[in-house]
C-alpha cells in the first residue's frame, strides 16, 4: 500500500504553478492511464455535441465519414503536447498543426472555451468518481494550468482564473447551450464504435447499453440517445467502483509509463508526420466569419 502512493507523494512535493506539466504527465502515464483516456474520449464526445461545433464536423465529414482517422488525429496531437510540453519541438509542432486546422473555421471564443472546459472538467469528474483514488489539489490545479496554457497559446480569451471558476462557467454554459440536435446524433452514431471497443469482450452483448450509461442526461439528450435501463446503469456504477477498490488495495504502481514505445494508433501503426495530421488542405472550408474570429488571432506557431 505504501508504494501505491509513491507517485502521489512525489506530486505533493512539487509546485503545480511551475511543475504542472510534470504532474499532468504523471497522471496520464502512471497513475490513471485507462481512466484518463476514457475521460478524454468522453470530453471530446461532449464538445463535438455542441450544436454549432457538431454542425461544423458534419459539414466536413471528418467525424461521420473518416471517424477513426479524425479521432486518431485528435488523440495524437493532444498526446504529443502532453508528452512534450509546449516548448519542445514536437509539442510546438502539434500546437502549430492544431492552430492550422482550426484557423479556416468561424469558431467563436466561447465555443473554443467550451471545448477547453470539457477537457478540464469531464476527465476530472470521471477520475474523482471512478479512478482508484480521488485527485489531490496539486493534480486538479495542474490539470487546469495545462489547459489554460493550451488555451492561451490558441488565443482563447476570458479563460476563468481557477479550476472552480471554469467548472462553474462550464456547468452554466453546458446547461444552456448543449441542446438536442441532429448533427450531434449523427456524430454519436459514427463514434460509438470507438467507445464499444473499450468494453471488455465478456460485456460485449451489453455494449451499446453500457456506452449509453456512461453519458449523463445532458449528453444523452443532445445526442438523442435513449436512457439505459436502471439495472445497467447501476451495474456499471457498481462495477467501476469495485474496480477502483481493487486497484486501490491490490494494484501496484505502473512500472512502465504509458507511451514508452511511442503513440500507436490504428490509423498510424508505423508512425506519422505531425504536419500531415488532420484534414487534407483541399478539405478546408472558405474563409472564417470575421464576426466570430479574427483571421490573425491564431497564427501557425500558437503565439498570441
Amino acid at each position: 500500500m505504501t508504494a501505491r502512493y509513491d507517485n502521489l507523494t512525489r506530486t505533493r512535493a512539487l509546485d503545480p504553478e511551475r511543475d504542472y506539466l510534470s504532474i499532468y504527465q504523471t497522471m496520464l502515464r502512471y497513475e490513471f492511464p485507462w481512466d484518463m483516456k476514457l475521460g478524454l474520449n468522453l470530453a471530446f464526445n461532449r464538445s463535438f455535441s455542441l450544436p454549432e461545433i457538431a454542425a461544423v464536423h458534419t459539414a466536413t465529414g471528418e467525424l461521420t465519414e473518416r471517424t477513426q482517422k479524425r479521432i486518431d488525429d485528435t488523440g495524437v496531437l493532444m498526446y504529443e503536447m502532453v508528452l512534450n510540453g509546449f516548448d519542445q519541438f514536437r509539442g510546438r509542432e502539434a500546437l502549430r498543426r492544431i492552430n492550422q486546422i482550426h484557423r479556416p473555421y468561424g469558431i467563436s471564443n466561447d465555443h473554443y472555451l467550451y471545448v477547453l472546459a470539457c477537457l478540464i472538467i469531464i476527465p476530472t469528474r470521471w477520475l474523482d468518481r471512478y479512478a482508484w483514488r480521488r485527485l489531490c489539489c496539486h493534480e486538479r490545479r495542474a490539470t487546469y494550468l495545462f489547459y489554460r496554457e493550451l488555451g492561451q497559446r490558441m488565443a482563447i480569451t476570458d479563460i476563468p482564473g481557477s479550476y472552480d471558476e471554469i467548472e462553474a462557467w462550464f456547468d452554466a454554459y453546458d446547461a444552456t447551450h448543449l441542446q438536442p440536435n441532429d448533427d450531434a446524433a449523427a456524430i454519436e452514431r459514427a463514434t460509438r464504435q470507438l467507445m464499444l471497443n473499450r468494453i471488455p469482450p465478456v460485456l460485449a452483448p451489453l455494449g451499446n447499453t453500457l456506452v449509453s450509461a456512461m453519458y449523463d442526461d445532458n449528453l444523452r439528450a443532445a445526442t438523442r440517445v435513449a436512457t439505459a435501463v436502471w439495472p445497467v446503469r447501476a451495474g456499471l456504477h457498481a462495477g467501476l467502483r469495485t474496480r477502483a477498490r481493487i486497484l486501490r488495495w491490490f494494484g501496484k504502481p505502473r512500472a512502465t509509463p504509458r507511451f514508452s514505445d511511442g503513440i500507436k494508433t490504428k490509423t498510424y501503426p508505423d508512425g506519422y508526420e505531425i504536419g500531415k495530421l488532420g484534414p487534407a488542405p483541399n478539405d478546408a472550408p472558405g474563409r472564417p466569419n470575421p464576426d466570430t474570429v479574427s483571421p490573425d488571432s491564431r497564427d501557425a506557431t500558437g503565439s498570441r
